[in-house]
């Protein structure tokens, strides 16, 4: 897109001496103190870029690696990107106060940690979201002022030296569309302060590399109109019925023609294009829990991205009773202003934790967003509620496809089951964001921001055991208070059924209570409250397994009473090659049911761990020898453990 006029210094980007500043907006540069630093050879480069295109998100390996090797990566392309990833550590150096690493390792990928002041597209985002929420509050020569500021931070178009590469392709063309949404904001709010004058010369050149975007004609409409060239407008709009009728068949939009019949019979005066609205905002969120804590820097992320138009999909992945749905409804509630068509909430699964037919969401989605089901192709002796037809569900998938493409709202789709059920559910095009929750992280979905939930910390699960204990109790025995949250293996759940039990139970001194959770045989029989239940949460994660899973989890969950084991011990456990316990490790760490190192290690140097309440319910499993849960015990199942 047109470059924006550059301005001298980078607002709000000074910072600490020494420290270095990246710059995606433009060609891959990275600055210490003003002086340009090298970068490296183009792989190495790729592989920063990818990484500074996803700030502070887990990078699957396999993301950068199609960005190195697109076509065919050599047998020792994961070696090399280690080569590339430490080189990007000596670049970036120690980040924080504690000088902890900035590029880390975890069973998400790779994760670089930046501040906004180092990075321009976080600038860029920040005095983006400033602007519109400025306008919200009816300051327009503030909103302005704020949205010129991100736009002067583009250098051009944004990593156009590293362009052949498919995966930095995509991430810059998402960069272009957000600028491309803030220039437009900026060009509505100098109409609406009549100054549109400064706007016209971009709108024309943006409209002609996009000739089909409906707002951006409109605001250059609107500037022309108030520059004093009405005919020069109106004949923008006929030049746009015309290709619309030429390109699509389609007339203009309802909004579009409102605003050219307006336009015949008014003065200069300003209309600011408004986007079409077919049905009111909408708002179906479940109330969020009172005692939801924590999660403040994943919370933070989640509005970040969201509430930036960053990212039009995002998976939060966790196992059962993370607090994925608490995480997601909160940040909906959250995020009114930047989906004003609406935000719902739609469960994947159905009560008993089967997955739902698509049918049946469809249906839901199509109620909701008052899209047309197409009733007449469904049989007569079907249900009303729900399209029975492959013809009627075709057709409620393209009209929601297209609701989704004119809207600005947020879908949360909770508790996902598998990529499957919600591919055809998420947004081509346009605005609309949908919020992904699942217990595996559904590493066949992309493009997709992630976030994985880790254990609560210890201050967090204490924070969320004090509001439903009270402070006073907690105080009376802080270590023992410890012990519970650290026996429940900081899973919120765990915590939150913990505090439930003892706020009935008020005669029971803490410390009592932290032995029966310290107590494997006892620690799932405490761990309930009237009819919730961490057994049941954790069986319905178990279910989801396929049976080799279920089996090689119940092996490895017998290796140590801490939960943890090694690859060399796995091997022994299972039976089998190195290559196939890898392969089956690793398949348990996409399903959530078992955690990998932090940091960047080796297979053989790293720790693994199942989270304690599933390695002892895998080990009451075992001990019962339910056929279901165990399988075959002579050896294991064929499908898990195929030697490579």
């Amino acid at each position: 897109m047109t470059r924006p006029p550059v301005r001298t210094g980078v607002p709000g980007a000074a910072g600490t001496a020494g420290a270095v500043h990246f710059s995606l907006l433009g060609p891959l540069t990275a600055r210490r103190d003003g002086r340009e630093l090298p970068l490296g050879p183009r792989k190495q480069r790729l592989v920063l870029a990818t990484l500074l295109a996803r700030p502070n998100t887990p990078v699957p390996v396999d993301v950068l690696t199609d960005a190195v090797w697109p076509d065919d990566p050599p047998r020792t392309a994961r070696k090399n990107l280690q080569v590339y990833i430490s080189a990007a550590r000596a670049l970036l150096g120690p980040g924080g106060d504690g000088g902890t690493d900035r590029l880390v390792h975890g069973c998400g990928g790779y994760l670089l940690r930046i501040a906004e002041g180092e990075l321009d597209t976080l600038r860029f985002g920040s005095l983006a979201r400033a602007g519109r929420a400025a306008a919200e509050r009816g300051d327009l020569p503030g909103a302005a002022r704020l949205l010129r500021e991100a736009l002067d931070l583009w250098e051009g178009p944004p990593l156009h030296d590293l362009r052949d590469s498919s995966g930095v392709a995509d991430e810059a063309d998402r960069l272009e569309a957000r600028c491309l949404t803030v220039y437009e904001d900026w060009a509505e709010a100098e109409t609406e302060l009549g100054r549109a004058a400064v706007a016209v010369d971009g709108l024309r050149d943006l409209v002609e590399r996009h000739p089909l975007r409906e707002r951006l004609r409109a605001a250059w409409m609107n500037s022309l109109h108030q520059s004093g060239r009405q005919a020069e407008s109106l004949a923008v709009y006929d030049d746009y019925r015309q290709l619309m009728a030429r390109e699509l068949g389609l007339e203009p939009s309802p909004a579009m023609a409102a605003l050219y019949r307006s336009m015949l019979g008014r003065g200069r005066e300003v209309r600011r294009p408004a986007a079409p609205r077919e049905t009111p905002s909408r708002v179906t969120l479940p109330a969020g829990t009172g005692a939801f804590t924590g999660r403040r820097e994943e919370l933070r992320g989640l509005l970040d991205v969201l509430g930036g138009g960053e990212e039009r999909v995002v998976v939060v992945s966790g196992p059962g009773g993370a607090g994925k749905s608490a995480l997601a409804v909160r940040a909906a509630q959250l995020l009114a202003d930047p989906f004003p068509d609406g935000r719902v909430h739609v469960r994947v699964r159905g009560e008993d934790g089967t997955a739902r037919g698509r049918a049946e969401i469809l249906a839901e989605l199509g109620r909701w967003c008052g899209v047309a089901e197409a009733r007449a192709e469904v049989p007569s002796g079907a249900s009303a509620e729900v399209p029975a037809s492959a013809g009627a569900l075709a057709v409620l998938a393209e009209a929601w496809q297209e609701w989704q493409a004119r809207h600005r709202a947020l879908v949360v789709l909770d508790d996902v089951p598998d990529e499957a059920s919600v591919r055809g559910l998420l947004p081509r095009s346009g605005t609309c964001a949908v919020l992904v929750t699942a217990r595996g992280q559904l590493p066949g979905l992309a493009p997709v921001h992630r976030i994985a939930l880790p254990p609560l910390a210890d201050g967090e699960a204490l924070e969320l055991l004090g509001k439903l204990i009270g402070a006073g109790r907690l105080r009376t025995d802080p270590a023992a208070a410890l012990r519970i949250v650290r026996a429940c293996g900081g899973l919120p759940l765990a915590v939150e059924v913990s505090g439930m039990r003892l706020a009935v139970l008020r005669h029971l001194p803490l410390a009592e209570y932290a032995d029966r959770l310290d107590d494997p045989s006892a620690a799932l029989d405490e761990l309930v409250a009237g009819d919730v239940s961490v057994r049941h949460r954790i069986a319905s994660g178990w279910r989801d397994l396929a049976d080799g899973d279920r089996w090689v989890l119940g092996r490895l969950a017998g290796l140590a009473d801490d939960g943890c084991f090694t690859l060399d011990r796995a091997t022994v456990a299972l039976g089998c090659g190195e290559r196939a316990a890898i392969r089956a490790v690793e398949a348990l760490i996409d399903a959530g049911a078992v955690t990998s190192p932090a940091g960047e290690v080796t297979a053989h140097a790293a720790l693994y761990e199942v989270p304690r309440l599933l390695c002892l319910f895998a080990r009451e499993q075992g001990a019962a020898g339910q056929q279901e849960a165990a399988g075959d015990r002579t050896g294991a199942p064929a499908a898990a453990l195929t030697p490579g």
